[in-house]
């Protein structure tokens, strides 16, 4: 080789022990010049003493050149006698190690497969800091962080162990993944998911070539969980940790299936052998705990997500943020109450007293009446009348989602679940048609398959009562208690005046006018009467509420409208609605 080729070549920086320099001086030097983490710049110094030298760097020459004339001047002002030389890379033929250039004594495997030779010192002493050196380490690939990662490590040493959970469950997954693995991670990254429709895996993300998976920015949802602040979930990441000596993986990422709500998968990935094993299995049971304590949405009313939410927030589950309604607010006959009252909230009190008893602890009750009657207000009483249960409102249309809606009534127990219109899926099946059978029966086996002690009240609204299913109505252990709602009477509709004029200036006097001229008509009707009665007031310019605006209010309502107007506001055809006061 000429004099020119070889001064060209790359070279070693190798630092010599001596007795007089401070052991911080060589590591300040190390960080500073030569860019090596503190914590291996100290295993650095440890090597050189034990060593009288050791390699600190490979440069080109014209770089080793202004690196050494760097480092010697922080010397000679330092005025300690430490030495630094240039070296060829020896070109002998032997295998040397590629960190430090000295022989090999056995050749390692990377995890891609790769052939790398790596001493027993290095490999010892970067695992030792492997945390401090990937926190350095730029990456571009997936593949390459995990090579680094699981660095003297062959690809069939390696195991993977992955559990799907419920999509709509991404808030508590987070917070159990915060919580177990996102403390102080050696690294964590995002992936570019060019390809929705797939699955992330740990060996997709090992591949090379490409196709290779490329690292990003963490990306995050907002997810409602009916709280001051939404939970910010990850849509995907890749965290590289470890636990005392044992490296290992987690990959989040998504499970799509057409037609079905996208699941979240975790994926650990682990050396084989049975201390991996065990770090798994206790770290999936530390997830399942967490997502059945199911700390974010326990006690709440929930629907499932069913259109966008254009604030940008994806929830998977809807938070329903109802006001508590009071029992003077529950406008029913007292003994109606009173029958409800003994049906589901003393039974709630009671369960414990009924299940030592061997009774069964689970209850079904129909609730039905006219349209408007106040069905649905009365579930809310129920619902803020119930501590620390979870009550799961399904709509006739949603009746596709019941299995899903029980699975999370088990999880989220003790519930409540309301199927509201329950006669659009439950009628005579002589009448059904196409899918409602299906339907149906998928309701009375989610019914019959409830535990004796299951903490679950179904709750079902109907305004069509003579037309439902006998397999559903007329079985007891379904349904076991029918309540009528009904169209409230004259005591009850003033009270209704009163609950929906609160804020309007209404006499006593009129109040008991519009209540005696409204027989027959539902809670409904009362509500959007004094929403009528309060136009009418404001248009006169009148502060006080007169007979003359309840009047309009109902010729608008019952006369003008004509009959299919009077049903449609929750009225009684021919029933004695008067126009005025007369």
């Amino acid at each position: 080789m000429s004099s020119s080729a070889a001064e060209n070549t790359d070279k070693l920086i190798v630092l010599h022990n001596d007795d007089e320099t401070p052991d911080d001086f060589v590591v300040e030097l190390l960080v500073d010049i030569f860019g090596k983490p503190q914590a291996y710049a100290k295993s650095l110094v440890a090597r050189i003493f034990a060593e009288n030298r050791a390699v600190c760097g490979v440069l080109a020459a014209a770089d080793a050149a202004a690196v050494l004339a760097t480092a010697r001047e922080r010397i000679e002002a330092s005025g300690f006698p430490l030495r630094i030389t240039v070296e060829p890379v020896p070109d002998d033929g032997e295998a040397r190690c590629t960190f430090c250039f000295t022989a090999a004594t056995a050749e390692r495997t990377l995890f891609n497969g790769n052939a790398t030779p790596i001493c027993h010192a290095c490999v010892q002493m970067a695992a030792g800091h492997l945390s401090e050196l990937a926190r350095r380490k730029s990456f571009k690939y997936a593949y390459e962080a995990i090579n680094w990662h699981f660095a003297g490590l062959a690809q069939n040493e390696i195991v993977t162990a992955m559990r799907r959970f419920p999509g709509h469950m991404r808030a508590d997954l987070q917070l159990a993944l915060d919580q177990l693995f996102a403390t102080d991670p050696i690294r964590f990254f995002g992936i570019h998911e060019p390809h929705r429709y797939e699955t992330l895996s740990f060996t997709a993300l090992a591949q090379i070539g490409r196709n290779a998976a490329t690292l990003a920015a963490a990306q995050f949802q907002d997810v409602d969980i009916g709280e001051d602040e939404p939970v910010r979930c990850l849509s995907n990441g890749l965290w590289l940790r470890r636990e005392a000596d044992l490296r290992f993986a987690i990959v989040l990422s998504s499970h799509r299936e057409y037609g079905r709500e996208a699941g979240s998968c975790v994926e650990i990935a682990v050396p084989a052998g049975e201390a991996g094993s065990a770090f798994v299995q206790r770290c999936f049971k530390t997830l399942e705990a967490a997502i059945n304590a199911a700390r974010s949405y326990r006690g709440k009313v929930l629907s499932f997500e069913s259109e966008a939410d254009y604030r940008g927030q994806s929830k998977g589950l809807l938070v329903h943020r109802l006001p508590d309604v009071g029992r003077e607010a529950v406008i029913l006959p007292d003994a109606t109450l009173r029958l409800l009252e003994r049906n589901v909230l003393r039974f709630v009190d009671s369960r414990e007293k009924l299940r030592r008893l061997g009774q069964s602890t689970r209850k079904g009750v129909l609730l039905y009446g006219p349209p408007g009657t106040g069905k649905t207000h009365t579930i809310r009483y129920l619902a803020s009348n119930l501590p620390g249960h979870t009550t799961l409102i399904i709509t006739a249309g949603q009746m596709g989602l019941l299995a899903q809606y029980m699975t999370l009534a088990r999880l989220l127990q003790p519930a409540m679940v309301v199927i509201e219109d329950v006669d659009l899926i439950a009628r005579n099946r002589e009448d059904m048609q196409g899918c409602e059978e299906p339907l149906l029966n998928t309701l009375l086996n989610e019914m019959d398959g409830l535990k004796e002690d299951a903490d679950i009240i179904f709750v079902l609204t109907t305004n069509r009562p003579e037309q439902l299913e006998a397999a559903l109505a007329g079985r007891p252990g379904r349904i076991d208690q029918a309540i009528e709602v009904p169209l409230p009477d004259e005591t009850g509709r003033e009270k209704l005046i009163r609950l929906y004029g609160a804020k309007l200036r209404l006499s006593d006097t009129l109040m008991k006018e519009a209540a005696g001229r409204t027989e027959g008509v539902s809670a409904a009707f009362i509500k959007e009467l004094m929403r009528r009665t309060a136009q009418s007031s404001l248009i006169r310019g009148e502060s006080a509420v007169t007979s003359e605006d309840i009047a309009e209010a109902l010729n608008d309502m019952v006369f003008s409208g004509g009959r299919l107007n009077i049903r449609l506001l929750g009225g009684a055809e021919g029933e004695p609605i008067q126009a005025s006061g007369a």
